[in-house]
């Protein structure tokens, strides 16, 4: 029984496995490969030379995408008072802001896709980490999503605008969302541009040789394709 269906294989032979394509060249095939009826997610896979056994070596920050990522992005802010007044009016899907909302996530309510909270919060907040801790949920810092008071309106606003966050797993990679197939190829570039961009800037100072070793393009169940690690890293943002 054959590990992939002929529609898959159909696209991997399109790509060659020999070869580092440029940013423009694997962004043109990754659309074209894409297998499902779906309009699939475009990612990014990138292999950092870093250590991430030592904390001082771990990468890990936020990006704005400047064309979103083509998802409704559901945020739940933890506030209370006038805070959560300005969560409601800066537009948050969910707003905690009492001992109800909190039990209710402890039941297993998870029904978002990033969550911020104001450092008061954070108290009430620690005793839901098993539970949104695994699935990437927890606010963090330096993540940027525990913020004061004034600031709960430019967060919530970026998070829906396409604000992503990237971090080294295990095994010091990143993977990291850009988009969709249905995106033009400027935007696909645009955001590729922004994310590499924000990767260089959080380059650790502990990190020695070669920070960004290898760069793959994807979709959802497509095949990958490799990128010229040196052209990735030099585009420009406003690409």
């Amino acid at each position: 029984m054959p590990k992939h269906g002929k529609k898959y294989r159909a696209a991997f032979e399109k790509v060659d496995q020999e070869r580092f394509y440029t940013p423009g060249e694997a962004v043109t095939l990754v659309k074209e490969t894409s297998t499902t009826k779906f309009d699939s997610t475009v990612e990014v896979h990138l292999r950092l030379g870093v250590d991430v056994r030592h904390a001082e070596q771990q990468v890990r920050d936020v990006v704005v995408l400047p064309h979103g990522i083509g998802k409704t992005v559901r945020v739940c802010v933890f506030a209370q008072g006038e805070g959560a007044s300005a969560a409601r009016k800066a537009g948050a899907d969910f707003v905690i802001d009492d001992d109800e909302g909190i039990k209710k996530i402890q039941g297993g309510w998870t029904d978002f896709d990033i969550s911020i909270s104001t450092p008061e919060m954070m108290g009430k907040v620690g005793s839901l980490g098993r539970i949104l801790g695994p699935r990437g949920l927890m606010p963090n810092p330096k993540a940027g999503t525990v913020v004061q008071e004034g600031d709960l309106g430019r967060a919530i606003e970026e998070s829906k605008a396409g604000r992503v966050e990237f971090r080294t797993d295990k095994t010091a990679n990143i993977h990291c969302p850009i988009g969709k197939v249905s995106f033009e190829e400027n935007k696909l570039l645009g955001n590729l541009s922004a994310l590499m961009d924000a990767i260089k800037k959080a380059k650790p100072a502990a990190a020695k040789g070669n920070y960004i070793r290898r760069i793959t393009l994807s979709t959802t169940m497509g095949p990958g394709v490799r990128m010229d690690a040196l052209q990735a890293q030099s585009m420009d943002v406003g690409d």
